[in-house]
């Protein structure tokens, strides 16, 4: 008997290729679960509503089509406060976005007949959650939780510049914005702390708390991360010139910048960072632009149910 099943579909996600496909997807689903309701997003934080009260109405399995904000959002729909509001509904993915990073912690296969096997018969993870504590647009203090990779400096700078471009109908490729956002942006200052431990005060290029592996289109910012661990891999960059950056940007696709003399790495449970320069350092969680520092940034271990693939 399957669970009973909610569908929840980003149909601006993927550039608008989700909508256009939504027929193929959902006759797909059909193959798999025979019966299910689905309901489209139409706002920022839609599907985190949706999630939370499908859930309250006896919902079993939420699957989410679209990228890692969608099932970002889904994820914080799953809990009332720091408490799961039904610790046995869980999670599955259909990957349809610009960005399915989480997809590679959770050993998802590509392809919508592989990513639907996995959710009907592969085994469920009972996954880490983090938490950023931040300062949103307005300068109030606002927090969210994230499932893969919360960073601030060049990270929030691209997510920034692809929103803008998307508003702008221009070309906002992740890989576009993060040359154009490179060749202006310079290493910010900012104190930091690693578990109350103070850090030397330095101009950071990229600060990356990572519960996956797996962030910006495929880089490997993470390579030793784990879902399960209770730690979140922390990841320093300091300040690096353009010539600098391309020269070593391709340690970033296998996973060897870990050993870069300008990389710090440890696993902690939190991490505080405060801006010391007068220019603002974005911040973005699972791909999604939501604020500044300061923030601080900690693992809360929840155990979140969600479908993944082999282990």
């Amino acid at each position: 008997m399957h669970p009973k099943t909610h569908v929840i579909i980003n149909p601006a996600s993927n550039k608008g290729r989700t909508k256009r496909r939504w027929r193929e997807i959902r006759d797909s689903i059909k193959t798999f679960i025979k019966e299910f309701k689905y309901e489209f997003t139409e706002k920022p934080l839609h599907a985190a509503e949706i999630a939370r009260q499908v859930i309250k109405d006896g919902a079993e399995l939420v699957i989410g089509v679209g990228g890692d904000g969608t099932i970002n959002e889904i994820a914080n729909g799953f809990f009332d406060g720091r408490s799961l509001i039904n610790p046995e509904a869980t999670i599955g993915i259909v990957p349809s976005g610009t960005g399915c990073d989480l997809t590679k912690s959770l050993n998802i296969p590509p392809g919508l007949g592989s990513a639907l096997k996995t959710i009907t018969e592969a085994w469920t993870l009972r996954m880490d959650v983090g938490k950023v504590t931040y300062t949103n647009h307005q300068g109030q203090p606002e927090e969210r939780l994230f499932l893969n990779v919360a960073d601030f400096g060049l990270g929030g700078e691209v997510v920034r510049k692809v929103n803008e471009r998307r508003l702008k109908r221009k070309a906002s490729s992740y890989l576009r914005c993060l040359v154009e956002s490179m060749l202006k942006y310079r290493g910010r200052k900012v104190r930091i702390t690693l578990d109350g431990q103070e850090m030397p005060t330095d101009e950071y290029l990229i600060g990356a708390l990572a519960n996956g592996r797996v962030f910006g289109k495929g880089m490997k910012i993470a390579p030793e991360a784990d879902l399960k661990d209770g730690l979140l891999d922390a990841i320093l960059i300091r300040s690096m010139n353009f010539l600098e950056f391309l020269l070593s940007a391709w340690k970033l696709t296998n996973g060897s910048h870990l050993s870069h003399p300008k990389v710090d790495y440890s696993k902690v449970r939190y991490l505080e960072a405060w801006p010391l320069s007068p220019e603002p350092v974005l911040l973005e969680l699972d791909g999604e632009q939501l604020g500044r520092l300061p923030a601080k940034f900690e693992i809360i271990g929840l155990g979140l149910p969600i479908k993944a693939g082999q282990r």
